[in-house]
């Protein structure tokens, strides 16, 4: 029997004909000065709002919720990014503070996966980032919180057309290093 919804999903097309190039031998060694290149061509390249991820987080039970959110900056703490403690990302990150950041740039084929533990930056910090929002208006937001993902693995997924994607791992644990498609 034939699924015309399926059907239609396999036939949307997956990738732009011109996709970029990556040689994960010619990757420098530090993931933040890959994926600061990999920013800039996305933005050469028109991509929109390239500083948007997903953030996965888990409950005390380990129920996954995700949602987008923007990059905030990228410093010797992490990668950052700010919500309010009361809402469920927040309350998430309470009990359970591990997360995982995807920037998924699609006109690219390109796709940066950032997973580790997750650390509370100061308040100091967390209301300069509530001020600096355009709709903040002077007010104060004691709720807000500025947090940083502490990578433990970061994972650059380039698309090929042959589907021998290019994976190139950062990080520890048994895929550090390795470069693989699929």
């Amino acid at each position: 029997m034939s699924d015309p919804f399926r059907s239609q999903l396999r036939a949307l097309p997956d990738f732009p004909l011109e996709l970029p190039d990556f040689d994960p031998d010619a990757a420098p060694a530090d993931p933040v000065e890959l994926f600061r290149r990999w920013l800039d061509e996305a933005l050469a390249a028109g991509v929109q709002q390239p500083h948007a991820c997903s953030l996965a987080t888990a409950d005390s039970n380990g129920q996954p919720s995700a949602r987008m959110l923007i990059l905030k900056n990228i410093d010797d703490d992490g990668w950052h990014f700010a919500t309010s403690r009361t809402s469920r990302k927040g309350r998430e990150l309470a009990v359970n503070p591990r997360a995982a950041l995807n920037f998924y740039w699609p006109q690219q084929g390109r796709q940066i996966r950032v997973a580790g533990r997750v650390i509370e930056l100061s308040e100091e910090a967390s209301a300069a980032d509530w001020h600096a929002r355009p709709a903040a208006d002077g007010t104060d937001n004691p709720d807000w919180q500025l947090y940083a993902v502490s990578p433990q693995e970061i994972e650059f997924w380039q698309a090929r057309h042959d589907r021998r994607h290019m994976r190139h791992f950062y990080g520890a644990g048994p895929e550090s290093g390795r470069v693989n498609g699929g």
